[in-house]
């Protein structure tokens, strides 16, 4: 028998709707029913590396981890990454395919919709109960046609829909009702219920505009998800801007931090940093004035060329600069590394127009784009000690020069990524270079904290994941959502 299938849609990007399945895997995993996550189309800049070797979003390698089992390319079987306004580099299953502008996808849809109805297919088969996750809105007038992320997908599978909308944004109730009604009827009727997420208050004060939304949209409000603080869920695309970090009194802050690239890329890479107790963490967007610092981070970029651009024209090239001349550390991570260098070369215009870029010149060393994107997982320790690292590769380009002699990391199959001489300045290609307990520990204290405490991020994640679970335990009206699950 095939697996039950329920979708989770959200009135906005950002609504909870990543946050909900997460908590839903772990909830019915918890009781036994084999679940698996899945999301037709995903746009996003943060990915992870499956266990077949593949690319999916970043949300679905978590609602994996909230599964226990690996992420798998069928999860996500099209991934869009903009590297500019109007295009994006087209990802099926796990693979790249090139570049489309918005036309372009829009006239590849219909493949797009057989490759992921057969990627499901195959999850369905796989287990007990499918939980997807839509993208955006599905009251975007303008995407419905061809529509494979929202209702589109949904009913082409025939499953029903549990709306969620954010009440700490303002206008939920609109959101609700608003959605609803631009819901052709088949649509409308497949809603089976709504959600509202990060309620902070008094239940009883909500109650009366509850029971009008019922009664206004005949839809059932499953639950009310209060605004859990301090939660933290891997996300897609939706950026942090910093933290303040807490440490004991009388103890050192290293102050970290790095710019918000236009086309910044697995910004999860700063999560251990943000979830640290001894570091103050800041991304820095145009127009700040770049404030002082320990450590800076270069994040990876879907356009290394144009946001090396970007890194100029604000203002970052001297910053670092001064920097390094006052004693302060450097990390590139992936298209960071890659700006580190003495040039940048696309000659086949894979990310921007075809042509090179002077880098930074602060590691010996040029990289060449070319076709063939790397896709591994990777473990290995610090070549400066023995302090274990486990990460993946996601790039697109190869980098040669004297700088690698000195390596940063020590794989099992070679080394990977360069220091510089002063050991002022390291850069990797792998991202996560930060979750390892053993790594962090040993970065922080290279870029200037002695004391610092070690912190297992992998724990704390796992420890969100659990209290995201109580809290649809505790709030959702599980016995009505039964009636779209398995036994």
């Amino acid at each position: 028998m095939p697996a039950r299938t329920l979708m989770i849609q959200g009135t906005t990007s950002d609504a909870g709707k990543s946050t909900l399945v997460t908590g839903l895997c772990r909830f019915l995993i918890r009781r036994g029913i084999r679940v698996m996550p899945f999301k037709p189309q995903n746009m996003a800049l943060n990915s992870a590396v499956t266990v077949d070797g593949g690319e999916i979003g970043r949300s679905q390698a978590v609602q994996a981890l909230a599964c226990g089992i690996e992420p798998h390319t069928d999860m996500n079987p099209i991934l869009l990454k903009p590297n500019s306004n109007t295009g994006s580099q087209v990802i099926v299953l796990g693979h790249s395919i090139g570049n489309m502008d918005a036309a372009a996808y829009h006239r590849f849809k219909p493949r797009a919709l057989s490759v992921v109805l057969e990627a499901h297919s195959r999850v369905a088969a796989s287990c007990d109960c499918v939980l997807v996750e839509g993208a955006g809105s599905p009251a975007e007038i303008n995407l419905r046609d061809g529509d494979i992320a929202n209702m589109g997908f949904a009913e082409a599978v025939d499953c029903p829909v549990i709306l969620v909308a954010d009440i700490d944004r303002g206008g939920v109730f609109a959101h609700l009702v608003g959605t609803l009604a631009l819901l052709s009827d088949s649509e409308r009727r497949r809603v089976v219920g709504l959600v509202i997420n990060r309620f902070r208050g008094d239940i009883a004060l909500l109650q009366p505009g509850l029971d009008w939304l019922e009664r206004e949209t005949g839809k059932p409000v499953l639950g009310v998800l209060p605004y859990l603080q301090g939660l933290h869920i891997e996300a897609e695309d939706s950026l942090s801007q910093g933290t303040q970090g807490v440490a004991a009194s009388g103890e050192r802050i290293l102050r970290v931090i790095a710019p918000a690239l236009p086309r910044l890329s697995n910004h999860t890479d700063f999560d251990p940093l943000r979830l640290h107790p001894q570091v103050e963490f800041q991304l820095v967007p145009a127009g700040q004035p770049i404030p002082p610092a320990d450590l800076i981070v270069l994040p990876g970029s879907k356009n290394v060329r144009d946001d090396l651009g970007w890194l100029r024209a604000n203002g970052w090239e001297a910053a670092i600069d001064r920097h390094l001349r006052y004693g302060g550390r450097l990390i590139g991570i992936c298209g960071g590394f890659q700006m580190l260098g003495r040039q940048l070369h696309d000659p086949l215009g894979l990310e921007s127009a075809a042509g090179s870029t002077p880098g930074l010149g602060l590691l010996d060393m040029e990289t060449t784009l070319d076709a063939h994107k790397q896709l591994e997982r990777r473990q290995g320790w610090l070549a400066s000690g023995h302090a274990a690292v486990t990460g993946y590769e996601i790039h697109m380009g190869v980098s040669t020069g004297p700088a690698l002699d000195r390596p940063a990391i020590r794989l099992a199959d070679g080394n990977e990524g360069a220091v510089s001489a002063d050991d002022q300045v390291l850069g990797s290609y792998l991202h996560g270079l930060f979750d390892h307990p053993e790594a962090c520990l040993a970065l922080l204290h290279w870029a200037g904290l002695p004391d610092a405490v070690p912190v297992d991020y992998p724990a704390l994640r796992e420890a969100h994941i659990e209290r995201l679970a109580n809290l649809i335990e505790e709030n959702l009206d599980i016995t009505r959502i039964a009636d779209w699950l398995p036994d």
